[in-house]
C-alpha cells in the first residue's frame, strides 16, 4: 500500500468513526450541539476527501476542546487514539516533504502496535487474566453487557479462563505481525473480530471504528519497513 493510499483510507475510516460519534450526540438533547454539528460537517468532508487539511485540523481542535469540556477523554481509550489519528493526519497534510509524512503516519502505526502489546503486558502480569477471574468480573460486575443473559457466562470458569488467556496471548503476539504482510493480515483480522465482539457483547462500538481507522497506517508501515 502506498503512502497516499494509506493516508486516504485512514481519512475515510476516521471520518466514518467521527460521523457515528457526532450522530450519537446529535440524536439526543445535549449541550454543545453546535460543536457536534460542526464536527459532523468536518467528518463528512474528511470522508469525502474535501479540504482534508482544514478538516483534519478542525477535527483535532474540536477534539481538544471536548477534552476540556469533559475534563478528559469522553470515551477513554477510543478518544485518545482518535486524537492521535487526527494529529497524525493533520501533520501529514502540513509536512514539508514525503519523509515527514512517513514519520507522522509511521508514528501512528507504531502507536497502534504498542496499544496491543502494552494492553497484553498489563494483563499478562495480572494472574486474574490467566485464571479467568478478570474476564468473569467483566461479565458479572460491569455495566457493559448488552443483555442480562450474558452475565451467566461468568459462571463458566473454563470458558472465562480460555477466553482470558486467548486475549492475553493475542495482544502479546500482535507485534509479530510486523514481520510479514501475511501474518499482519491475520493479526488485523483477529483484532477486528476482537473489537467486533466487544462491540456486540459490551456495546464498545467506538473502539471498533476508531481502531479500524488506524489499521491502514500499520499495514503501510509493515510494507515500508519489510517490503511485505
Amino acid at each position: 500500500m502506498s503512502l497516499d493510499a494509506a493516508l486516504r483510507l485512514t481519512e475515510m475510516l476516521c471520518g466514518c468513526a467521527l460521523i457515528q460519534q457526532s450522530l450519537e450526540h446529535l440524536a439526543r438533547p445535549a449541550p454543545a450541539r453546535a460543536l457536534y454539528g460542526l464536527r459532523l460537517v468536518l467528518a463528512l468532508a474528511l470522508l469525502a476527501g474535501f479540504q482534508t487539511t482544514l478538516a483534519s485540523w478542525g477535527l483535532l481542535g474540536i477534539g481538544v476542546r471536548l477534552l476540556r469540556r469533559f475534563d478528559g477523554p469522553y470515551n477513554g481509550g477510543s478518544d485518545r487514539l482518535g486524537l492521535l489519528i487526527l494529529l497524525s493526519l493533520a501533520l501529514c497534510h502540513v509536512a514539508p516533504t514525503p519523509h515527514w509524512q512517513e514519520m507522522a503516519l509511521g508514528y501512528l502505526g507504531v502507536q497502534l502496535l504498542l496499544s496491543y502489546a502494552m494492553a497484553g503486558w498489563v494483563k499478562a502480569v495480572n494472574r486474574d487474566w490467566w485464571n479467568g477471574r478478570a474476564l468473569a468480573d467483566v461479565f458479572s460486575l460491569s455495566i457493559y453487557p448488552q443483555s442480562e443473559a450474558l452475565r451467566a457466562l461468568a459462571a463458566r470458569p473454563a470458558l472465562m479462563t480460555g477466553a482470558g488467556r486467548a486475549v492475553v496471548l493475542f495482544e502479546l503476539a500482535f507485534p509479530l505481525g510486523l514481520l510479514s504482510a501475511r501474518l499482519l493480515a491475520v493479526m488485523l483480522a483477529l483484532a477486528a473480530a476482537f473489537h467486533l465482539a466487544n462491540a456486540l457483547l459490551f456495546g464498545l462500538n467506538r473502539f471498533l471504528w476508531t481502531w479500524l481507522s488506524a489499521f491502514p497506517a500499520l499495514w503501510w508501515l509493515q510494507g515500508r519497513l519489510f517490503g511485505g
